[in-house]
């Protein structure tokens, strides 16, 4: 065999200028997904006009009708519709630091592009590689019966037909290196907004009525309120008790150990976490708090929901209150 030549392996057809496209082929399989057959059709048509391969080869090379081939060059062109929406996904996804899903995103979408659908969105962020993490972590207050628990009220029905009828309560904690931070919010079950929270470096009884006294003095009247929280020591606390019953607020406590009783505040702090504290990473308390800040800005004004069609918690409260001609609530850094 002359130099310069090599023997094909048994079995490979390598006419001059074929073996560069097997290679090319082949090279589909190596990436990290499953290459779909609308892929392998745009891989062949560029190598058979870039490297001018014959078709019928590259055909049989993968297995592929022919008549499968010109249906995918057919339709690959309908993917460039998708181009602005796919721009307009990467912008709210982005805008949002990671924090909407599929569903969330469609929504906003929606503002923008007519009729599109949710099932589409979730094709076209699964393309673009786009996917919203949820992680939880639960601090627990309990310490046992240290002073005198409340019924359980609430009983679950976390509904409410109007602001201020009913809130929650709870502590998180949150850990950044060897420092710790506990975070004490009051919810408004009709929309999901903060309307109050505290911040300390100590999970003690200061953070939880620095918390009502400025519930008091954002909302107003707080007269007939359902304020609900687990059975965490500082809400069987006489000083919170009679903070409550002074405000004339009815107070409801869930079951011992059972965190479903107060799920509400388990999703708003399941959510804080997945969309602040897991998705960067925090080297500094002090950086941390100054989002938090911000974060409870945006999830009360920004932060559309679902449930609140496709509103934001301020913005579903504030058109409830201009169709039932409701004096509207005064939150103190918190609405725009």
């Amino acid at each position: 065999m002359g130099e310069g030549k090599r023997e094909a392996p048994q079995g490979e057809r390598t006419p001059q200028g074929r073996e560069p496209a097997a290679k090319k082929s082949e090279s589909l399989s190596r990436g990290k997904r499953v290459p779909k057959q609308k892929d392998w059709a745009r891989a062949i048509d560029e190598l058979r006009r870039e490297e001018h391969v014959d078709l019928n080869l590259l055909l049989e090379l993968k297995k592929m009708a022919r008549s499968t081939f010109y249906y995918h060059m057919k339709n690959i062109g309908n993917d460039d519709k998708y181009k602005d929406v796919k721009d307009k996904i990467a912008t709210i996804f982005h805008r949002h630091k990671g924090r909407y899903g599929y569903l969330r995103v469609t929504e906003e979408l929606r503002k923008d592009v007519q009729g599109i659908n949710h099932k589409t969105v979730k094709r076209l962020m699964d393309e673009l590689g786009l996917k919203c993490e949820v992680r939880k972590v639960r601090y627990r207050s309990y310490k046992g019966d240290v002073g005198k628990t409340a019924p359980n009220v609430i009983n679950r029905d976390f509904t409410a037909d109007r602001p201020l009828q009913k809130v929650a309560t709870d502590v998180t904690q949150i850990n950044i290196g060897g420092s710790k931070i506990y975070l004490s919010p009051v919810l408004d079950m009709f929309n999901g907004e903060i309307l109050s929270y505290a911040i300390s470096d100590s999970p003690n009884l200061k953070m939880v009525m620095d918390m009502l006294n400025q519930l008091y003095d954002e909302v107003g009247s707080t007269e007939g309120m359902l304020m609900h929280s687990d059975q965490g020591w500082h809400y069987q606390h006489a000083a919170y008790q009679r903070s409550l019953k002074n405000h004339h607020i009815i107070q409801s406590m869930s079951r011992k150990g059972n965190c479903l009783d107060n799920s509400v505040m388990e999703n708003f702090f399941g959510i804080m976490k997945s969309e602040l504290l897991y998705a960067k990473e925090y080297t500094s308390m002090d950086s941390f708090i100054t989002d938090l800040k911000e974060y409870m800005e945006y999830y009360n004004n920004e932060r559309i929901k679902l449930r609140l069609n496709g509103m934001s918690p301020v913005l579903y409260r504030k058109a409830f209150e201009q169709a039932h001609s409701y004096l509207p609530v005064q939150l103190c850094g918190f609405t725009s």
